[in-house]
Formats: structure tokens, C-alpha cells, sequence
């Protein structure tokens, strides 16, 4: 709805300035960079006066004293000022800062309304590798026809191959697998990557711990490798692949820097496969909420065990086999 508003504005012909609130203060930030383009006070100055703004999912990002001092300026600069304002909150308002709260809830000057969601059609899934390894991931060597799984098993894991397959072949929307360890979606995660980069489509496959150290490791002042360039490859990649989604530390940093990509992800329609363990019920909401959007995601829940216990099995059976020849 507010991003409705912003284009019908924009169709009109009226400026508007959108950004998700973790982007704002993102760029306010590289505004401190000698390398920036704009001064901070240019900028900052440019979001408190913009005729209209809008500010996405308020509530996500990180509470450090710094972002609460320049939003509660950017609020009370709008709110002394009377500018038209739209706010998305993805938190009751009651949880934010008591200056925050009290301005977005002035009934002099603000409308609230709230949206209510329909449990009922959230669907609910329940569900380290080296680079040599991850080559060899292929659909090729990908066995859908594990002997120790029963028929269900088999066949919903035979159903996400194909669904696989069809992706790689046409890398469109989103892909998310879910699983626990050892049950296949990596190997399928990387069999398309490797499909794709064979046919010379680009394809960016990294493992979500591992980002978010790379991440911190370039506000180091000896990384070869800025932050905004290893973040915007990452945003806009034309396909990526994150692997372990959910195993990451979660602190609120991660939290952002995780939801800043896939929001972005999400509104620029970039083809995206996530793996995890988790089901959308242990996911933030703000990123379940995008995963689970039918229009985009396909989720598949892969039913099969860890593979290693077919492996354990064939192994009993033989040294079973052995003794008995003896």
C-alpha cells in the first residue's frame, strides 16, 4: 500500500522519496566516507524536507544509539513540520521509542491502521563445504532413488530434482528448499549452479555464515575489499544462492544486513534459492513473510532423512553379509 501511494504520486507527477529504513541509515552512514558523493548534511537534509516520504518497514532496523538519535531527528523535523509522511511499521507502535511512539500516534496529525494477518494463509514448512566439493554437486551425481527411503520420500524428493532441473534451466523467481542436514538441498542448491555456470549464466553461490564474516571482515582498514562492494554483488546478483540460511549468528547487524538483501531481492525480482533447516515459523517475519509470497517463492520441503543414515545402513548390512560368509 505504500509503495502504491508512491507511484501514484509519481504518476502525477509529484516528487517522493522511498527507502526502507535500514537502507537510510546505511547510506547516512557512507555519507561519512571521503569517497562519498554527497555530504551528509545534504543528504540527511534532502530526507527531512522531501515533499513526501516514504519509510518502509520501520522496526528492523538495528537499535543503536546512533540510528535511534537520527531517526528520532528525521521524525521530529517531519512532525514539527507537518510533511507528509507514510511509515510502514513492521512492530506494533507500542514497542518502538517512546519519541517515536508518541509522534506516529498523535491523532492531531496521524493515521494509524493496522493489518491484521491472516494466519490461515501463512503456509508452514517444516522442515562449510568446500569449494572442490560443491563442483561436484551435479545433477548428474544427485541419487533421487535412495533405496533406504520409503515411496513418499522418494517421490517428493524425485518432485524437487525435477523442480530443480526446470529452475536451472530458466532461472526465474525464487527457489527455497527446506530440509535437515544431509538431505539433499545443497547438493540440488549447487547442481544449478554449476548447470548455470556451464551454460555461461552468472551465478553467485555463497554460505550465509561465511558472508556475514566476509562482511565484517571489510570494515577492517587493511581489507582489499570494500563494503559496499562485496554488499552490492551480493544484492544484485542475477542469481544467488544462499546456502545454510538460518545458521548464522543473530544478532541484530545480521538480522539487518540479511533482510536488506532479500527485501532488495524481493522488490527487484532477482531469481533467488535459499537453503535452510528452518521452518518460515523460525524465520523473522519480515523475510518469511517474502519467502512465502506464492507469486515468487516455490518452497519445497524435502522429506528425506540425512543421507549418511543410507550410508550407515548399507555398511551394517555388509559387515552383516560378512560374518555370515565366515
Amino acid at each position: 500500500m505504500a509503495a502504491a501511494i508512491a507511484n501514484e504520486r509519481l504518476g502525477r507527477g509529484y516528487p517522493i522519496f522511498y527507502m526502507t529504513v535500514p537502507d537510510l541509515l546505511d547510506n547516512l552512514r557512507a555519507t561519512y566516507s571521503l569517497e562519498s558523493e554527497m555530504p551528509y548534511d545534504d543528504f540527511f537534509n534532502q530526507m527531512r524536507n522531501a515533499p513526501l516520504l516514504v519509510l518502509d518497514d520501520l522496526g528492523v532496523q538495528t537499535g543503536t544509539p546512533w540510528s535511534r538519535e537520527k531517526l528520532d531527528q528525521l521524525f521530529t523535523h517531519r512532525f514539527n513540520c507537518e510533511l507528509p509522511t507514510v511509515v510502514v511499521a513492521i512492530v506494533p507502535l507500542e514497542k518502538l521509542e517512546e519519541r517515536l511512539h508518541t509522534r506516529l500516534t498523535d491523532s492531531r496529525l496521524c493515521r494509524t491502521y493496522v493489518v491484521e494477518e491472516n494466519s490461515s494463509s501463512s503456509p508452514s514448512y517444516t522442515g562449510g563445504l568446500g569449494l572442490e566439493l560443491l563442483k561436484r554437486m551435479t545433477f548428474d551425481n544427485f541419487d533421487y532413488k535412495r533405496v533406504n527411503l520409503s515411496p513418499e520420500q522418494r517421490e517428493n524428493l524425485e518432485h524437487a530434482y525435477r523442480e530443480a532441473i526446470s529452475f536451472a534451466q530458466s532461472p526465474e523467481g525464487w527457489l527455497v528448499f527446506q530440509g535437515v542436514t544431509g538431505c539433499g538441498k545443497t547438493h540440488l542448491a549447487a547442481a544449478i549452479a554449476n548447470y548455470c555456470l556451464q551454460a555461461g549464466k552468472p551465478a553467485l553461490f555463497i554460505i550465509v555464515p561465511e558472508f556475514l564474516d566476509h562482511l565484517r571482515a571489510t570494515f577492517n582498514p587493511e581489507s582489499q575489499v570494500s563494503y559496499d562492494q562485496l554488499f552490492e554483488s551480493v544484492k544484485n546478483a542475477p542469481l544467488l544462492i544462499l546456502d545454510d540460511f538460518g545458521e548464522q549468528s543473530t544478532t541484530l547487524w545480521a538480522q539487518e544486513k540479511l533482510y536488506q538483501v532479500i527485501n532488495y531481492r524481493y522488490n527487484a525480482r532477482l531469481a533467488t534459492i535459499l537453503t535452510t533447516t528452518c521452518s518460515l515459523d523460525e524465520i523473522e517475519s519480515p523475510i518469511s513473510s517474502r519467502l512465502a509470497d506464492p507469486r515468487l517463492s516455490l518452497v519445497l520441503n524435502i522429506m528425506a532423512p540425512d543421507y549418511r543414515t543410507d550410508l550407515r545402513s548399507n555398511q551394517k548390512r555388509v559387515a552383516r553379509g560378512g560374518r555370515k560368509g565366515r
